[in-house]
């Protein structure tokens, strides 16, 4: 049986200046300013990762947005699932990168939008309890300008669709209120804006049988998806999270200690897991992390996976479209991600590897 598979890469908008970044982080900070001053922090620990060809880009530079969709239709990706980001009464972040996509119709390339509904928090910078945007859900009329604004990209003739319907990722999909109820509405709203309905992707990482009731797919995405199978590095999680609270005097020194060094593990070990529990079904997407190194963004707090090589991230694909094609149906392939640069899970070229992640993409799809 012939399966079409449709290979999409998460995009983060981060790379240009918004006023509530120089508010909290200091002036003219972008995901940039993280990316530029990490430092390795162990031994044989590769930090700054330089981007190559397309350098510090600034997202409000159009050309920049035509030479990455070159690169990314050149290696085999179908199109940009860019984060969008709706806190609640109309409140957007990071917009201005794809308004631009969106007004002036280029590039030419497929998009789809992923809703992250999480609220933004000091987290990763040893304040989880700071609160910087909060996310908010407001009722039927809240409801209905988001979907406003939504439709405007669902109708644009180059957003992905599956069976003609829009394709909308959640991130956050159980932190809905009444999720069921809610995704029932969005699809209500669909219809009423002239789409034959929605195609609702939910990620998760757990759980996920119940989420298939009310959405149309799952996507266990990664890191955690390994993550949460390393019961170690889990403890450790939890740990730091008391260590930046008030009542963590308690924790004796030699664990304060050991809290302060990154969590690290063998990228070989985690392409060797990878879709190890995805049940063999088209309703379970894939999802592919392209690497991982948060140590830019959340320094001694991090998480890396060691060891990422072309070759290995070839392989990673190949299980991805072996799960697939033993699942039957067509299916997508997601990537995380093509320029989550200070979290370390990148499509685009550095100074490390240049095209040759890409190359080994694309000669797997081939496959």
């Amino acid at each position: 049986m012939s399966v079409e598979v449709r290979n999409i890469a998460f995009y983060l908008p981060q790379f240009h200046r918004i006023p509530e970044n120089d508010n909290w982080w200091g002036e003219g900070f972008t995901e940039w300013t993280n990316v530029r001053k990490a430092k390795p922090l162990f031994k044989g620990h590769v930090q700054p990762i330089v981007p190559e060809e397309l350098g510090y880009y600034d997202l409000l530079d159009e050309r920049v947005y035509a030479a990455q969709a070159r690169m990314a239709q050149n290696h085999g990706i179908e199109g940009f699932c860019y984060w969008h980001y709706w806190f609640g009464n109309g409140k957007r972040i990071l917009e201005k990168p794809f308004n631009k996509v969106l007004e002036t119709g280029k590039p030419d390339f497929p998009f789809c939008l992923c809703w992250a509904n999480q609220s933004w928090t000091g987290v990763w910078h040893g304040a989880p309890g700071r609160v910087l945007m909060e996310q908010t859900y407001n009722g039927s009329e809240d409801m209905r300008a988001h979907f406003a604004f939504l439709a405007e990209a669902f109708g644009d003739p180059r957003y992905i669709t599956f069976n003609g319907r829009p394709v909308f990722p959640i991130y956050g999909v159980r932190d809905l209120p009444d999720p069921p109820a809610y995704i029932m509405a969005l699809r209500n709203l669909a219809v009423e804006h002239g789409f034959p309905g929605l195609h609702v992707i939910g990620m998760a990482n757990r759980d996920t049988d119940k989420l298939l009731t009310y959405c149309d797919q799952v996507m266990p995405f990664g890191p955690g998806d390994y993550l949460e199978s390393r019961p170690l590095g889990l403890v450790r999680r939890v740990l730091r999270r008391l260590a930046c609270t008030p009542q963590a005097d308690w924790l004796p020194d030699f664990l304060r200690k050991a809290m302060n060094a990154p969590i690290h593990y063998p990228f070989r070990d985690v392409v060797d897991q990878a879709f190890k529990d995805l049940p063999a079904s088209p309703d379970y997407i894939p999802c592919i992390t392209t690497g991982w190194d948060n140590t830019p963004r959340s320094k001694r707090r991090g998480v890396v996976f060691e060891g990422y090589s072309p070759e290995l991230l070839g392989e990673y694909v190949r299980k991805a479209l072996l799960r697939n094609r033993r699942g039957g149906g067509d299916n997508f392939i997601f990537f995380k991600a093509w320029n989550e640069w200070a979290e370390g899970n990148i499509l685009e070229p550095d100074t490390r590897f240049g095209l040759k992640p890409l190359e080994a993409v694309a000669a797997a799809l081939k496959d």
